[in-house]
């Protein structure tokens, strides 16, 4: 600061600065918000050290959709069995969406082998892009049948896990590309973790906190106050 600025900043003016700032970002993770009808949730880890160990850290982010548009309830994530619980506990009337993305990723680890990889995708995928949900489960059933016998575990798990992404067809088609995965928190984590990479280890959850919150705010203001997350023929844009 010397060098740049031509002054010193003593350790308790950081301190004080610090504490003005958790302050502000505090106030900014509690304050009221409008009925949101839509919310997408995805965790990200960091490494923080934590009693004098080096632990991964989860930071829970979660983008909402105000209730504006004509849309029922829908809360989108992936099947993070914490993210789950939680939902049970506090949500449980919302309609669940298991990310349709993660799903083909989850598949992969339950097909027998490399060969079919490409194939499995493309099948899952014609799956999700049914027209409705009796063709997605008229299409499922097929896919248990053909793999029953090549890839059994993989059509067990398919046939247990894969409706769980079939919610968003109670939905207007021209909103469900949108509410289908929760890919809107991946694209938001990227700024958050070209500052964090920055950072690598972080000293103390709170650092972690303070520095994920100030990136927030700043693409918070720009979305409320510019970009149309999601519209449709049937609604208006929403912000």
């Amino acid at each position: 600061m010397g060098e740049l600025c031509g002054f010193e900043v003593s350790s308790t003016r950081v301190s004080n600065l610090t504490a003005t700032l958790d302050e502000e970002f505090e106030q900014w993770r509690t304050h009221p918000l409008p009925e949101i009808s839509q919310l997408f949730l995805d965790a990200t880890y960091y490494k923080v050290r934590i009693g004098g160990n080096v632990r991964d850290c989860a930071t829970l982010i979660a983008i909402g959709i105000r209730r504006d548009n004509g849309i029922p309830n829908l809360v989108t994530s992936d099947a993070h069995e914490g993210l789950r619980a939680a939902l049970r506990a506090t949500m449980n009337s919302s309609p669940w969406q298991r990310c349709q993305f993660h799903l083909q990723q989850n598949a992969q680890s339950h097909n027998p082998t490399k060969d079919l990889k490409q194939k499995v995708a493309g099948d899952i995928r014609r799956i999700f892009n049914a027209e409705d949900r009796a063709h997605a489960e008229g299409k499922l059933s097929a896919f248990v049948a053909e793999y029953s016998s090549k890839a059994p575990q993989l059509a067990a798990w398919a046939e247990a896990n894969l409706p769980e992404g079939f919610t968003v067809f109670s939905l207007p088609e021209a909103a469900r590309k949108r509410l289908r995965t929760s890919n809107t928190c991946e694209t938001l984590n990227s700024p958050i973790k070209r500052r964090t990479r920055v950072v690598g280890l972080f000293p103390c959850e709170s650092s972690l906190l303070r520095l994920v919150t100030a990136v927030l705010i700043e693409i918070s203001e720009e979305w409320e106050t510019g970009k149309v997350c999601l519209q449709t023929a049937e609604t208006k844009p929403i912000r």
